[in-house]
């Protein structure tokens, strides 16, 4: 059955579809011209900057204000090093230097590096305040555990971006920081008061609405005390009384991408996500990354089913269109392209390293690099110290096949240097780690979420608060072996 055309071109300026490839197929052009917002693009769309700009001059020859998204968070997320690691560091080493106009200035140079790629709306920064160590999806992500700390950065990072033309979407409200399940996975809860909402996780985004930022993303977590058994994707309560009400914000309602289990589990499908989350107030909605024409479709006649059958009102979408098509009227302004400097994030990430105890005497030591494993939201990114040091023995071990007495046989009068990530969620890592210290001069360089774990013996602890190509060089010069 065809869908009324009025209906599915409505329908289709809500969407933020993705495509597969590193050129646009024809359909995601048709879809273009037919009226669709706009794509994201992941890891796998992207080759090198001037494939990427192509994409991008492609699409916007169908549609000048097509909405060209990604997410570029700088340190673990990135999408346009994926297969090196971001010259820039993430939030929580930006979080830690402590000096908001650094953090502007970074996200200023991510900014001029996706206008000049043609790219107009990053999926970025997270605002989130980490206050969960063990959170298994936030983390290095976060600029910290403090929310004015938070507040602080989640301002700079968003007046750098727009101040370079790309509109920021701050993410995600409510707070995902607090939580200790991966929304990608499942649907997480915090179990909090409101009040303790207001005065934890929502200074960042009262602070992200006074900067002006064009959009914001919702989370799926459940708020029990505000969203009900649903996530805040589908409440009305959080994205129209809370975030619109209470905190005045005016510009886009971006979901998260409704193919995560945290929305589809919770609405019987992706496409089935897309009514729920229009109805109680989103309005640009991420469809995700697994995506093509039959399954733009399919959300489409979703949203046309229920605009037809009564379920969802006709002006509720018009409204969503409506603050798309004015977030795609602002990027579409021309704006001043300068050409970044990478320089900027390495001597940030330099900053950013902590040392704890002594390097003295560390030589020439062997390099031990414990295996871990990325998120869904970071990807396969190259991390560890690798690229950046010469003429020092390096090894890769999986934690749960490490034999503490070969690595010292391998050693023998060498220092170890153990480079981990999240190591204080690996017991076994931590174990392994106090093993070989016991008897032997350990370094420890961690390159996830800081912890108040401190292994016993250790000489020292260095922490660069993420995981990026520039943290990695950072780590490397500190230690004495780049």
């Amino acid at each position: 059955m065809s869908l009324d055309p009025g209906l599915r071109r409505l329908a289709l300026r809500t969407l933020l579809a993705a495509f597969p490839g590193t050129s646009a197929p024809d359909w995601a052009t048709d879809l273009v011209g037919d009226g669709l917002a706009g794509y994201t693009l992941f890891g796998y769309n992207i080759a090198e900057p001037t494939q990427v700009a192509a994409i991008a001059a492609a699409l916007r020859a169908t549609r000048g204000d097509v909405l060209i998204a990604i997410d570029e968070e700088g340190g673990d997320v990135t999408r346009l090093a994926h297969a090196t690691g971001s010259p820039y560091p993430g939030n929580a080493a930006l979080g830690a230097v402590g000096d908001a106009s650094l953090t502007q200035r970074v996200y200023e140079a991510i900014g001029w590096e996706l206008a000049a790629l043609g790219v107009n709306l990053n999926l970025a920064p997270t605002v989130d305040v980490n206050t969960a160590d063990e959170n298994p999806i936030i983390g290095t992500r976060s600029f910290g555990a403090d929310p004015r700390q938070v507040a602080a950065h989640a301002a700079a990072a968003v007046a750098g971006l727009q101040d370079a033309g790309v509109a920021a979407c701050a993410k995600h409200f409510p707070g995902h920081g607090a939580t200790v399940a991966d929304s990608h996975l499942e649907l997480p809860t915090v179990d909090a008061p409101l009040d303790l909402l207001r005065a934890r996780d929502l200074p960042p985004f009262a602070a992200v609405v006074e900067a002006g930022a064009k959009a914001i993303m919702t989370a799926h977590i459940r708020v029990p005390e505000l969203t009900g058994d649903g996530p805040a994707t589908f409440s009305r309560a959080a994205l129209v009384d809370l975030l619109r009400g209470e905190l005045g914000f005016t510009g886009a309602v971006i979901t998260d991408a409704l193919e995560m289990k945290g929305a589809a589990l919770a609405a019987g499908g992706t496409a089935r996500a897309a009514v729920p989350a229009l109805a109680a107030g989103a309005d640009l909605l991420c469809i995700g990354a697994r995506v093509n024409a039959a399954l733009v479709e399919e959300v489409a006649a979703e949203i046309v089913g229920a605009i037809s059958g009564g379920r969802l009102p006709l002006a509720r979408v018009e409204e969503a269109a409506g603050r798309v098509d004015a977030l795609s009227a602002w990027t579409a302004r021309s704006a001043p392209v300068t050409v970044s400097t990478t320089d900027l994030g390495y001597a940030a990430a330099r900053r950013a390293v902590q040392v704890e105890g002594s390097l003295d005497g560390l030589g020439v030591p062997l390099v031990v690099q414990l295996v871990a494993t990325s998120t869904i939201a970071e990807g396969p990114v190259p991390w560890g110290l690798g690229p950046h040091i010469n003429g020092t023995e390096q090894v890769r071990v999986a934690v749960a096949e490490a034999v503490a007495a070969d690595l010292l046989t391998r050693a023998g009068a060498r220092p170890i240097v153990v480079v981990g990530r999240h190591a204080h969620r690996m017991p076994e890592a931590r174990a392994l780690i106090e093993t070989l210290a016991a008897n032997h001069p350990v370094t420890v360089v961690e390159m996830g979420w800081p912890s108040r774990w401190r292994p016993v013996g250790a000489r020292a602890f260095v922490t660069t608060y993420g995981a990026s190509h520039a943290n990695g060089r950072a780590a490397a010069e500190a230690l004495g072996l780049a």
